[in-house]
């Protein structure tokens, strides 16, 4: 949050955090007044009881033995043995002495914070719209006066509108939930920046978790175009010396290809030479992967176990999309990666269901060059032969370099042909070769100068031995 906020929310000012029952708002009251340095807080719960609210914190292991409840919630004994409602309307005995109460607890308390939840209730104890725009704003002088930061919380929906009370709050959060997917978007922060979103948001046993938005124009470093070769002299002639730092691969193909091969040779050969790497997979289990690469000369296990590899699996629904980019970002920025490969883009898309995946991918491109570390992406097509094309989803200028990999048939014999389709960097060649995986790991032959047709779908293998 303080990310997204560019710092936190700011003192002495007001927060509305809007959302439906269920998409977290006394939970991020709690964690803001149990965050880090602050002082004495003072939680005035309209809502649900206090003991509710310290069982959740308790919950998420959040420490509230800084924090003092204001306990206004509706009680049994009310309903039991209150006769008052039977003679005055509700605004004629609850206002007076809740004011009292909160002006009574706050010079007592001397809070640094206060959350009200939800102040959505004090409409009730108003006999109209303008006398509950006027006790708020009477509220929020009073808590500004005392030098208080202020959350309030609003259970916004189509038949009870906040508008009022967005127009009062110096910031305004909206938390959402759509089917399973979290969000967190800031619709206003006077007097500061902010990014506006909308940001991933997790609930989990730790309580919140917010994940910031990839922006690739907020991140950047400079460093020098080097040349990371292949470890395959053969592949590297076709590159002219290797892939340049800083740029995007596409390696597209059909299934069984070795898109993947061809992507874990850049990666084990550039963690091996001591460059920090790190593997997405989308479609295959790391195990699975792993053992391939094994079996065709790549110790990969050794460089996972020393810390230069760092490789992980993502199934469908397992982390949203924006959790995934801030994990990636944290690699990138703390831990130094400076080779990042995504093994599968329809596994990708699965894995994000109903997000702007391809939007992502995009970023995800920008973000890397940004930081001058190079990236790595399989994209399988599905036509094993035929007519050639380089993605599925139309992705193709997202890529600096693309590699195409095909299958080919010659006498009844299904073979391997590798091919540099387009680099922005420097020249390449643009001639086909033969590769084959091999248990001595990957090999690329010389150029097929009598190899025509491969494209199209029809290859010409007459004159090719």
């Amino acid at each position: 949050m303080d990310e997204i906020l560019e710092g936190g929310l700011r003192s002495r000012s007001a927060t509305l955090v809007r959302g439906a029952p269920g998409a977290g708002k006394t939970i991020f009251g709690l964690h803001v007044l149990a965050g880090e340095g602050s002082d004495t807080g003072l939680y005035i719960n309209l809502g649900e009881p206090a003991d509710y609210l310290q069982d959740t914190a308790e919950q998420f292991g959040l420490d509230i033995g800084n924090v003092v409840f204001l306990d206004r919630s509706p009680s049994r004994s009310q309903f039991q043995e209150d006769s008052t409602y039977d003679l005055f309307h509700t605004d004629e005995v609850e206002t007076p002495s809740l004011v009292d109460a909160i002006r009574e607890q706050v010079v007592e308390t001397d809070p640094e914070r206060v959350v009200i939840d939800p102040v959505t209730e004090l409409r009730y104890l108003a006999p109209d719209e303008y006398q509950f725009r006027e006790q708020v704003l009477g509220l929020l002088a009073f808590l500004k006066d005392e030098g208080t930061t202020v959350v309030l919380t609003s259970q916004a929906a189509p038949s009870m509108p906040d508008d009022d009370l967005q127009f009062l709050a110096d910031a305004v959060l909206n938390l959402d939930q759509d089917g399973r997917r979290r969000t967190l978007s800031v619709s206003k922060f006077r007097g500061s920046d902010s990014r506006t979103g909308p940001h991933g948001v997790a609930i989990t046993g730790d309580g919140m978790r917010v994940w910031p938005r990839l922006e690739p124009a907020r991140h950047g470093q400079t460093g020098p175009t080097e040349t990371l070769s292949s470890g395959v002299s053969g592949l590297d002639s076709m590159l002219g010396g290797g892939l340049s730092t800083g740029t995007v691969t596409f390696l597209s193909g059909p299934t069984g290809a070795g898109k993947t091969t061809t992507g874990l040779q850049f990666l084990h050969t550039a963690a091996a030479a001591g460059t920090q790497s790190v593997l997405y997979s989308f479609e295959e289990s790391l195990e699975t992967m792993l053992d391939r690469a094994e079996a065709l000369g790549m110790p990969v296990r050794d460089l996972i176990a020393d810390g230069s590899l760092v490789a992980t699996d993502i199934g469908p629904g397992e982390v949203g999309l924006d959790e995934f980019t801030y994990h990636m970002r944290t690699e990138v920025e703390e831990n130094g990666a400076e080779m990042v490969m995504l093994d599968g883009v329809s596994g990708y898309e699965r894995a994000f269901q109903a997000e702007d995946t391809t939007q992502q991918l995009v970023h995800i491109g920008r973000y890397l060059r940004n930081m001058n570390v190079t990236g790595l992406v399989t994209n399988e097509v599905h036509q094993i032969t035929g007519e050639f094309r380089v993605t599925e989803q139309q992705m193709s200028h997202l890529a600096d370099t693309i590699l195409v990999l095909r299958h080919v048939e010659y006498r009844g014999e299904l073979r391997k042909v590798i091919g540099v389709l387009k680099m922005r960097t420097r020249n390449f060649e643009n001639r086909l070769r033969l590769f084959r995986l091999t248990e001595d790991g990957l090999t690329v032959g010389e150029p097929l100068s009598d190899l025509r047709g491969i494209l199209t779908g029809t290859p010409d293998w007459s004159d090719v031995e």
